[in-house]
C-alpha cells in the first residue's frame, strides 16, 4: 500500500525488533520513521559481564540499524500521542502522522532501596568499581544483592551474586557472605519450578544465602531487614534492582503504575486498532529482552496486515528463554508462560535455541550476529 507511514517510538530490543521484523513482513511498502533518543542500541542483558569484570557491554549505531532496515530515524523522544488523528507529538521535532504506530519506549528504572547501589546497565562499572574489586581484594565481608516488589529486572540479581562467588573465588578470597533476597516464591519463579531447584541449587553451591518470599528494607546504611523472616543483617554493600515504572504516555490510557495495556495481538484498547504496544512499557507483568520481542513481532504482524501485506497475525504466546550467566556453564531456561508463571520448564548446559545469545529474537539475533558492534 503506497503512502502508508509506520511510526515506532523506542530504541531498545523491542523497537528494534519490530523494526526487522516489519520489513520482512512489507518489504520496502511502507515508510517507517524510528523516533528514539538514544544514539546505541545498547545490548543490555551482558551488562553484568562488565559489572563482575568479565568482558564489555555492546553497543549499535541506531543510524546504522535503520539505514539497514531502510527506515529514517529522528533522535527524539515521544510526547503525546493523538489517537483520533493518528498523530504522534515529540518532545523537540513537532508532530508526526502515523497509519500505524509500535510504542516500544521501555520502562522507567526507579531506585527502591534507600542506602543500597541500584544497578543499571548502563552504570554497570559502578557496581564493578564499588562491589566485585573490592570483594577480590577482601576489603568487603558481605554483600546482599535485592529484587524488590514488582516489576523488576530479575536475571541481573542471580547472575551477579553467582558471578561474585566465582570473582571471590578466583581470587582466593575466602569467608565473604553473600545473600539473595526475593519476593519470588522460589529462585526465578517464572521460569517455573524445574529452573527453580536448579538455580537455587547453584545458588547454595557458590554459597549465597537465599532468601524467598521475602522483602528487603535497609533503615540505614550496612543494615538490611528482611521480613517476614525477621533476619537483621549487616552488609558491608547492598546491590539492589531498579523498581520499573511505566512510560506514562499522554494521551495513552495508562494501566496501573503507568504501562500500556495491551490486548492478545499487542494492540492498545481504545485506539481504533493502529496503536501497537511491546516491551517494558507494556502492562506484561514479566520484563525480559526475548517476550519483548516476541510482543514486538505480534505486534509487527498485525501492522504488516493493516498496511495490506496479506499476514494473518497470531496471539501472543509468551515463552520464556535466557541464558543466565553463573560463573562457570551457563545454564539455559526455557518456559511456555500461563499467567506469570511457567509450565513445561526445561533446564540445560547447551543451548536449545540456534543462536547462542542471551536475547532469544527471531529477527535481532541474526541482524546482531551479522554486524560489527562497538
Amino acid at each position: 500500500m503506497d503512502g502508508f507511514h509506520v511510526v515506532i517510538c523506542g530504541g531498545g530490543v523491542a523497537a528494534v525488533e519490530g523494526l526487522l521484523r516489519l520489513r520482512s513482513l512489507v518489504d520496502d511498502r511502507v515508510e517507517v520513521t524510528l523516533v528514539a533518543p538514544n544514539e546505541e542500541f545498547a545490548y543490555r542483558p551482558i551488562a553484568v559481564r562488565e559489572a563482575t569484570g568479565l568482558g564489555w557491554s555492546r553497543s549499535y549505531q541506531l543510524w546504522d540499524l535503520t539505514r539497514d532496515a531502510g527506515a529514517e530515524w529522528i533522535q527524539d523522544a515521544v510526547a503525546e500521542v493523538d489517537t483520533d488523528g493518528h498523530r504522534v507529538q515529540t518532545v523537540g521535532s513537532g508532530e508526526l502522522s502515523y497509519d500505524a504506530l509500535l510504542v516500544a519506549v521501555g520502562a522507567r528504572q526507579v531506585p527502591d532501596l534507600d542506602h543500597a547501589l541500584t544497578f543499571r546497565d548502563a552504570e554497570a562499572g559502578l557496581v564493578h568499581r564499588s562491589v566485585v574489586e573490592p570483594v577480590e581484594r577482601g576489603e568487603l565481608d558481605s554483600v546482599a544483592f535485592v529484587v524488590p516488589d514488582g516489576p523488576a529486572y530479575l536475571l541481573p540479581a542471580y547472575e551477579l551474586a553467582l558471578l561474585t562467588s566465582e570473582r571471590a573465588r578466583r581470587a582466593g578470597t575466602t569467608g565473604v557472605e553473600l545473600t539473595l533476597v526475593t519476593p519470588e516464591h522460589f529462585p526465578l519463579g517464572a521460569f517455573g519450578g524445574a529452573a527453580g531447584a536448579v538455580v537455587g541449587g547453584r545458588l547454595r553451591a557458590a554459597g549465597v544465602q537465599i532468601y524467598t518470599s521475602a522483602y528487603a528494607y535497609a533503615p540505614e546504611p550496612s543494615r538490611l531487614l528482611i521480613q517476614p523472616q525477621g533476619a537483621d543483617l549487616a552488609p558491608d554493600r547492598i546491590v539492589a534492582m531498579p523498581r520499573l515504572t511505566g512510560p506514562e504516555i499522554a494521551g495513552l490510557v495508562g494501566h496501573a503504575h503507568g504501562f500500556i495495556p495491551v490486548d492478545a495481538r499487542c494492540g492498545v484498547p481504545g485506539t481504533d486498532g493502529r496503536v501497537f504496544a511491546a516491551g517494558d512499557a507494556t502492562a506484561f507483568p514479566i520484563k525480559h529482552g526475548g517476550l519483548a520481542a516476541q510482543q514486538a513481532d505480534t505486534a509487527a504482524a498485525g501492522i504488516a496486515q493493516l498496511a495490506g501485506a496479506g499476514v494473518e497475525p497470531t496471539p501472543f504466546s509468551p515463552q520464556l528463554r535466557a541464558k543466565l550467566l553463573t560463573g562457570g556453564k551457563p545454564l539455559y531456561l526455557s518456559a511456555r508462560l500461563a499467567g506469570t508463571q511457567g509450565f513445561e520448564s526445561e533446564v540445560s548446559e547447551t543451548p536449545p535455541w540456534p543462536l547462542d545469545d542471551k536475547i532469544v529474537a527471531a529477527e535481532l539475533g541474526p541482524y546482531l550476529a551479522g554486524v560489527d558492534h562497538r
